[in-house]
């Protein structure tokens, strides 16, 4: 494929960048992605030490663009999710078993594990080119066609840029997209543990005063640990030796699964809301964290990012299948008006649980404690709970329904 057949260029190579171009390419689109990271850097393990939560519905949309296979021996089923807060008797429990189906509530898969079977994948499709490491330096926009500006000094002309380059969306800013947002005076410490006893893809997460500690299952007997700490005890946090490190990270762990040792380096990430005030521009589209980041403390981050992916893809080729202008005004609003609303409710949704588990008054504590026990008692209101967060609610785009483009 050469420059000229390209009819969709993605900004952004990460984990939704490189499924948009996937999703298209599959479906016979000319698309390019460019990335300013070497591909072998992202396959590094020094590169980024974070797990995902796949949902079921995400899943869905891995499997049937061909990537599962090469994903599904190292992604750790999860079956069933405790909540609980801080050192509360009550609890909240979800069980797969109750939806009455075999389906796990999603999979725990290592971001290097996601990123390697991405890369293999695009490398195979005749209609998608990876040009790494290169950058977007600007686009210009007519109503014809969009011209975006390498930093090699090519330039290709397009019918519609993706932006998926990020919470720092150069594309976005250089649209004039405004953001709402703000900081949490938290950040987010990620690592890997190895404990004695098997998890039985139980996946925990445990409210403390300073934020949610939640505890993921990997194959093996090991778990992915979000460590949500307030920003200025993560710092010393990070700065602490091995052993030192080890006895903080177990006494919030407990001994409910034995011994446990970090068995990976330690990284530590801001954390932060951010919603872009619209999610398009003439022929161009927000995909991902370019278009809104939420609060970790319900793993769907990369789930939202996929849902952009999975809407966006169906409206481009269902367009080119027509003749259609795949860049035109009425598809990019269509995509807006379908994924904003998700983005919105997530965004509140995961700002307010911080809000309301993230402190040690009294009062609060109580009424939560008692939400948590009265959901759990709640049998219809529990499904629908875990429906939403395998993904399988809502106006779903095809690639979710587990059908293809």
């Amino acid at each position: 494929m050469t420059d000229d057949d390209c009819e969709l260029l993605i900004a952004g190579g990460g984990l939704n960048g490189l499924l948009l171009g996937i999703a298209c390419g599959s479906a016979g689109l000319p698309c390019t992605v460019v990335d300013r990271e070497d591909p072998a850097a992202m396959l590094d393990r020094s590169f980024d030490g974070r797990s995902s939560a796949i949902a079921y519905g995400s899943q869905q949309v891995l499997q049937v663009l061909g990537l599962w296979p090469a994903i599904a021996a190292q992604a750790e089923p999860i079956l069933e999710i405790r909540v609980a807060d801080d050192n509360a008797p009550l609890f909240l429990h979800y069980d797969h078993r109750e939806l009455g189906s075999d389906a796990p509530l999603g999979w725990i898969v290592e971001n290097r594990v996601l990123r390697r079977a991405l890369i293999a994948h695009a490398h195979s499709l005749p209609s998608l080119a990876l040009l790494a490491p290169l950058g977007v330096g600007s686009v210009e926009s007519s109503p014809a066609a969009a011209t975006a500006a390498l930093s090699d000094g090519r330039r290709i002309a397009v019918r519609l840029v993706a932006a998926a380059d990020g919470a720092q969306s150069p594309l976005r800013r250089f649209a004039g997209i405004r953001t709402t947002g703000w900081r949490y005076p938290q950040a987010a410490i990620v690592t890997t543990v190895h404990h004695e006893q098997p998890h039985a893809g139980i996946a925990v997460e445990h409210f403390l005063p300073a934020g949610p500690f939640a505890i993921l299952p990997m194959t093996g007997n090991r778990s992915s640990i979000v460590w949500t700490e307030r920003e200025e005890l993560a710092a010393r946090l990070m700065s602490l030796s091995e052993p030192a490190f080890a006895a903080e990270l177990s006494a919030r762990f407990g001994d409910f699964l034995g011994a446990v040792e970090p068995v990976a380096p330690r990284w530590s990430y801001p954390v932060g809301l951010m919603l872009a005030e619209r999610y398009v521009d003439r022929r161009l589209a927000l995909v991902g964290e370019a278009a809104h980041v939420i609060h970790p403390i319900a793993g769907q981050g990369l789930n939202l990012g996929i849902r952009d992916v999975a809407a966006l893809a169906e409206l481009v080729i269902d367009a080119r299948r027509l003749g259609l202008d795949i860049g035109d005004d009425a598809l990019l609003w269509r995509y807006q008006r379908w994924r904003r609303l998700d983005a919105l409710l997530l965004a509140a949704v995961t700002d307010g649980l911080n809000r309301l588990f993230s402190n040690s008054v009294a009062p609060l504590r109580i009424l939560r404690d008692l939400g948590l026990a009265a959901v759990d008692r709640l049998p219809p209101v529990k499904r629908f709970l875990m429906r939403d967060a395998m993904g399988i609610t809502g106006d779903l785009p095809r690639l979710l329904r587990g059908e293809p483009l």
